[in-house]
């Protein structure tokens, strides 16, 4: 069981940077693997990043490839999403979401993932 809050989301013009931080509670994360998904109005929830157990397994989507790093300290119990170059495009609410106990091996299906935050909104102005 994990309970998991995103934060850092905001107001950013194109161009600029954002690190959006998911604090959990409950479970470590040391036991999850992790996913950063976004979601537009008007849009089907979609896949941003994903981290496994180790830190050394990590996937983005070609969107935000080579811009944005997805990262976790055990230690902390948090999971980070670093997106730099940001465009008009990525405004959406972003959402931290966790696999379920001893699932080791980041995907890039909502579906195969358990916990999910509540979301923080990043806008990016042109």
């Amino acid at each position: 069981q994990v309970q998991l809050v995103e934060s850092g989301g905001g107001l950013v013009q194109a161009g600029g940077s954002l690190r959006l931080s998911c604090a959990a509670s409950g479970r470590t994360l040391s036991s999850y693997a992790m996913g950063w998904f976004r979601q537009a109005p008007g849009k089907e929830r979609e896949f941003v990043a994903a981290i496994g157990w180790s830190s050394s397994s990590t996937y983005y989507a070609d969107s935000v490839k080579g811009r944005s790093t997805i990262s976790r300290d055990n230690a902390k119990n948090t999971v980070y999403l670093q997106m730099n170059s940001l465009k008009p495009e990525d405004t959406a609410v972003y959402y931290c979401a966790a696999r379920g106990l001893r699932l080791l091996q980041p995907t890039t299906t909502p579906s195969d993932y358990f916990y999910w935050g509540q979301g923080t909104q990043v806008t990016v102005s042109s």
